[in-house]
């Protein structure tokens, strides 16, 4: 089974045929194209200085702008009255990978 190391978001993630991942946001894409820094078939292991050359990854987006679990952060000092709450909830794409060559 071949996988593939790609860099999506700044974030680095390993991928097989037919797998689907939680990314950052991606906008209105419905394909999108990785250049692989990495390429493994068994025991053939092809490693990219920075990216492999003439290999492509590509995927399809299948949702896009899933929410994730809302984080809270809160800032507290004692005695001050100072308090502070904010909460955020990091939007995501969902990807499918469907061929790597």
């Amino acid at each position: 089974m071949k996988k593939a190391v790609i860099v999506s978001g700044g974030h680095q993630f390993i991928v097989s045929e037919k797998e689907t991942l939680k990314v950052d946001l991606v906008g209105d894409k419905k394909t999108l194209k990785f250049e692989p820094l990495m390429i493994i078939d068994g025991d053939n292991v092809k490693v990219g200085t920075p990216v492999v050359k003439d290999a492509v990854v590509e995927a399809k987006v299948i949702e896009e702008s899933v929410k994730d679990d809302k984080v809270t952060s809160i800032r507290y000092k004692a005695k001050k009255r100072v308090n502070k709450k904010r909460g955020h909830r990091q939007q995501h794409s969902v990807i499918q990978i469907t061929k790597i060559g």
